[in-house]
């Protein structure tokens, strides 16, 4: 009995002193289901709560393991809890500390709650030019903070693609809100509750292209199968836009497409017609139940390490690299978020 406690614990201890590859993701990145646990622990709102002292804690485990110099008193859960937490607030290739608003984990109450208010104020010129202003503000800090870190832009830069955005989008949802209020019977049903979706679909179709423009003409650092950056290219900046246009879409359908119908019947209800201030708030609560699965659900449809093809790159790159690496025909990138 003593030999086989005695077994059990250096099978227990091999497998707590076995190192673990810290760069790479907890959960299989080369599956739909893996990528969605990742992402439910990235964008946990729960992160938010964490002190800097924690996340400066935690980036220091994550250094430390990563130099060979860890704390051997920490378990392995341990060693991924940090990790999660370094993750929701780190910029996985700068390491800088990511602006509170931009982090994954405050995708949710942000746009719980700018969501619900563009849903509920929708017929009020002031009130839509407001939140779709709100929204794409919001938009750009994200856009921004989670920009691939190859492409350097300056404050002017940033500044102008800011104004373009938000001008561009802005003028969108009015444009959308003018087209369905021309009919009352569109603007007084459903059709009308769900102008701000379509607003803001069309709306990321401009804003995320123009405040990551300079990854397309400056080029996003590619890398091979062991992380080295091996040139920059403008075409997988584009493929990256590609993928993030439709995830952030996506990630805003469930809960405008839904949520709209659901308060339809609920305003009928004797609670919120005796109670209409109660509209709100519900709206807000309705789209915060939505966008927790939502949200990483919509950033697990690609892969956030993605590949490209050799041919699909620059002509003059894909030459270089054809030379140097004559048998390799994948290359990867980060597509951002």
């Amino acid at each position: 009995m003593l030999v086989l406690v005695l077994v059990l614990l250096s099978v227990v201890d091999a497998r707590m002193t076995q190192r673990i590859n810290i760069d790479s993701a907890r959960y299989d990145q080369s599956t739909f289901e893996g990528r969605a646990k990742h992402f439910f622990t990235i964008t946990n709102p729960l992160n938010l709560l964490a002190s800097d002292a924690e996340l400066e804690e935690a980036k220091a485990i994550v250094e430390n393991y990563r130099a060979g110099k860890e704390d051997k008193t920490l378990s392995e859960e341990d060693l991924w809890r940090a990790k999660s937490l370094y993750d929701s607030a780190y910029h996985p290739q700068s390491g800088e500390k990511l602006f509170l608003p931009g982090r994954m984990s405050f995708q949710v109450p942000g746009n719980m709650t700018i969501t619900g208010c563009m849903m509920t104020f929708y017929k009020s010129t002031p009130a839509v030019i407001f939140w779709h202003w709100t929204n794409q503000t919001f938009n750009a800090i994200v856009n921004y903070t989670n920009r691939n870190a190859s492409a350097v832009v300056t404050n002017e830069e940033l500044g102008q693609v800011y104004v373009a955005a938000v001008g561009a989008s802005v003028a969108t949802a009015l444009s959308f809100n003018k087209l369905v209020a021309s009919s009352p019977t569109l603007a007084n049903g459903i059709a009308g509750r769900l102008v701000p979706l379509v607003a803001v679909a069309a709306a990321n179709c401009i804003n995320i292209p123009l405040m990551r423009r300079q990854e397309v003409i400056k080029g996003i650092y590619i890398q091979d199968d062991n992380g080295n950056d091996v040139g920059k290219s403008g075409n997988a900046a584009k493929a990256a836009i590609m993928q993030v246009i439709p995830a952030r879409v996506l990630m805003a359908s469930p809960a405008m497409m839904l949520i709209p119908i659901v308060m339809t019947r609920l305003e009928k209800t004797k609670t919120l017609i005796n109670n209409p201030k109660l509209k709100a708030p519900l709206t807000v609560l309705l789209t915060g139940c939505c966008l927790t699965f939502a949200t990483p659900l919509a950033c697990a449809i690609f892969p956030q390490t993605s590949g490209i093809h050799v041919n699909d790159l620059e002509p003059e790159l894909q030459t270089s690299l054809k030379t140097k690496f004559p048998n390799k025909e994948m290359y990867y990138y980060n597509k951002g978020l």
